[in-house]
């Protein structure tokens, strides 16, 4: 008799708020100390007629959020992603969704709370400049993984993934490859679910205790979630492009500065303030409102909204990030 095999749905939850992307997470309770984990349920086909519907009943029901834009990501169905496997239970197989929303407080009968994306990412967030760990902690563990491999073809592709993903010796930093930083660091043994998932003792490629050097290398999260994650990261900052997706974090009626401090906030790098304008009123992104902010602390800045028009008008209707970097 074959393995039992169990469907399941993972939500990605995001929003943006003060600035901080944030996702929903629940807290798992068989590991000690608990980890965070997305929210999971099980796709049921006797009542859902489609999986979407499954996964807008059950968040609904465990944190009581209506969830507005939804899109699948991807299916993680990888051996042992479930640790209970090994002792013989179901493998288990998970579609996972994006899902973006304004905060709200969950509610529910789950308990779930908004984490910061970049306290398991720490080397994804450039608006203040290079993130420090970078050069201080993972490029040189990542050096000496290179120097290990046991052949010259093999030390050259290590040496070609680093460099391009991480943006090492001149290499641009490509904001959206967040899912193929976080396999490296796995890859490499900097990243705690590696030693965890290998049933090995955790340990760095230099050989020094992993636990030591988990919070500054991101939080570690419970199965293949913070896998998840990162595919959901690196769909969204992609999506920015070409997809006014970042409307639906804003409230109905916004400022150009909430705007720009959205995007930031998910790309993880700083715009242009004037060249953000340009491209957002000249693609016919937003309209004024005629009404003014007057609680900036400043100025007063003009309301716009966003125009759902230029989904007819324009087949990618995007920000279009990469003309907008500050220089």
């Amino acid at each position: 008799m074959g393995r039992q095999i169990v469907i399941g749905l993972n939500a990605v939850i995001t929003t943006v708020t003060r600035e901080v992307p944030r996702f929903l997470a629940v807290r798992t309770a068989g590991d000690s100390p608990p980890l965070d984990a997305l929210p999971f349920g099980p796709f049921n086909p006797a009542r859902d007629r489609t999986l979407e519907l499954g996964l807008r009943r059950w968040v609904r029901e465990k944190t009581g959020i209506e969830i507005g834009y939804v899109e699948q990501l991807y299916t993680f169905g990888n051996r042992n992603r479930d640790p209970r496997e090994r002792s013989g239970g179901p493998r288990v197989i998970s579609v996972a969704y994006l899902a973006l929303v304004r905060e709200l407080q969950p509610s529910g009968t789950g308990e779930a709370v908004w984490r910061d994306w970049y306290r398991y990412f720490p080397w994804e967030d450039w608006r203040a400049g290079r993130p420090a760990v970078i050069d201080s902690r993972i490029a040189p563990v990542l050096n000496r993984w290179i120097r290990a491999a046991p052949c010259k073809e093999l030390r050259r592709e290590r040496r070609e993934r680093c460099d391009i993903y991480f943006g090492l010796r001149g290499a641009p930093w490509v904001a959206e490859r967040v899912l193929d930083r976080y396999e490296l660091l796995y890859e490499a043994g900097l990243a705690a679910e590696a030693g965890r998932d290998r049933m090995t003792p955790r340990a760095h490629a230099d050989g020094r205790p992993l636990r030591s050097r988990v919070h500054s290398l991101g939080q570690p999260m419970a199965f293949d979630h913070r896998r998840i994650l990162a595919t959901a990261l690196g769909r969204l900052r992609g999506k920015l492009k070409y997809r006014p997706v970042v409307f639906e974090l804003l409230p109905e009626a916004f400022t150009l500065l909430q705007l720009q401090r959205v995007v930031e906030a998910l790309a993880g790098i700083g715009l242009h303030k004037q060249n953000l304008r340009r491209v957002v009123e000249s693609g016919g992104l937003v309209q004024g409102t005629g009404r003014m902010d007057i609680q900036t602390g400043g100025r007063p800045a003009e309301l716009f909204h966003f125009r759902r028009e230029v989904l007819r008008e324009r087949p990618a209707p995007g920000v279009g990030i990469s003309g907008l970097l500050h220089g």
